[in-house]
């Protein structure tokens, strides 16, 4: 979870075009990682998981990120991971995909709109297209994830 944290705050300097950086595509595994977990293991344990990541990935990013960038990802990071596993739990008597895809996607919502607001209001980055292309392709992310994390999910509780 750190790591992903780490890459993420990393590769979100790194623009692809004017609407979308790198790190869109690595920072939905990290609702993966915990909807796996929240599934598998409880809720107790993904809360666990994303306190542990925030922590570590706080002072990785604060030593590999700008202050500011290393900032808005833990707030936006620890709030959007424990919403992730609150929005999971109501739904986790549903459909096996409800609970992982609308955890993540209110989880996106929330973290994008933090974690640009924080990390780019007031600088020269043209940060709310990038916003809107960081929260399109986790969208897309947390629908594309759904086929891996059924098979694992079966597998970890077969």
């Amino acid at each position: 979870m750190s790591a992903i944290v780490l890459l993420s705050n990393i590769l979100v300097q790194f623009p692809i075009n004017a609407w979308l950086t790198w790190g869109a595509f690595s920072y939905p595994i990290a609702y993966f990682v915990t909807d796996v977990c929240n599934r598998t293991s409880g809720p107790a344990v993904a809360r666990r998981v994303a306190w542990v990541g925030f922590a570590v990935g706080l002072i990785l990013s604060a030593v590999f990120a700008p202050a500011r960038v290393a900032f808005a990802s833990g707030a936006a990071f620890i709030v959007s991971q424990l919403l992730d596993v609150a929005v999971f739990n109501r739904l986790r008597q549903q459909s096996w995909w409800k609970a992982p895809l609308f955890g993540s996607a209110a989880a996106s919502i929330v973290d994008t709109s933090l974690f640009f607001g924080v990390a780019f209001i007031g600088t020269p980055v043209p940060w709310l297209p990038l916003a809107g292309g960081d929260l399109a392709i986790k969208l897309f992310m947390a629908l594309a994830l759904l086929p891996p994390y059924r098979a694992l999910v079966n597998r970890l509780t077969a």
